[in-house]
């Protein structure tokens, strides 16, 4: 199975859909996916990830399918406001600058990222993305997820910067503050993760492509990674 991430176009945040800007973004995005063979649409149930999965759905004629999970996530102290006290991009970079270990596999335990609501909402969407994957096939055993069945498909998920991330980290068994400041989706990039689908063996995904966004090249952005 591959699942292709997709963040979403250039957004109007506070309406939670895409601006004019962000549409161009979506179709230059769904012009790049229609020869991928993607069988499935998944969504974030956010409006401006939705928005943007319209315009593939549309192109191939396929449904979209919404995952709550893969919503965006949730940011700052217990009780705080999403996104209060900076974002994850920004705590990760002074992880870097402090010479903290980015893989550190306690980094909970950070003073940095301690006591965020992150790190249940990441606990959560792990759960989440775990059950999802069983319906495909896909049984997770420790590190690794064991095949079961037919898994032979591609699908889409249309996000967010950061939930996407969340997800990968999961998947490929990554510290979330390594995974964070590695990978920085520009709007609609493209990630794409394979799995093996070799039944009743072991797999731990691996990277197809991490960073695609040369359909929006030309377009003029305004990059705000994690939102």
């Amino acid at each position: 199975m591959k699942i292709i991430f997709v963040r979403h176009g250039h957004p109007n945040y506070e309406k939670n859909c895409l601006t004019e800007l962000g549409h161009k973004h979506a179709a230059a995005a769904a012009e790049r996916l229609k020869n991928d063979g993607i069988e499935e649409i998944y969504s974030s149930p956010y409006g401006r990830a939705v928005e943007t999965a319209e315009h593939t759905a549309k192109a191939l004629g396929l449904e979209i399918k919404i995952l709550d999970f893969m919503h965006e996530i949730v940011w700052g102290e217990p009780g705080g406001k999403p996104y209060e006290g900076g974002h994850p991009w920004s705590t990760a970079d002074e992880m870097a600058k402090r010479g903290d270990d980015l893989l550190d596999p306690n980094w909970q335990e950070n003073s940095l990222f301690k006591g965020n609501q992150l790190i249940k909402h990441n606990e959560w969407l792990s759960a989440e993305l775990d059950k999802w994957l069983e319906t495909m096939g896909y049984t997770r055993e420790g590190n690794a997820y064991r095949v079961r069945g037919n898994t032979k498909r591609t699908v889409a998920l249309f996000s967010h910067g950061g939930s996407s991330v969340s997800a990968i980290a999961h998947l490929m068994n990554l510290p979330y503050p390594f995974a964070i400041y590695t990978i920085n989706p520009d709007y609609t990039a493209i990630i794409e993760v394979n799995f093996s689908d070799e039944e009743g063996t072991l797999t731990v995904p691996k990277f197809g492509l991490v960073h695609d966004a040369k359909h929006i090249e030309n377009l003029k952005t305004e990059t705000i990674f994690g939102n």
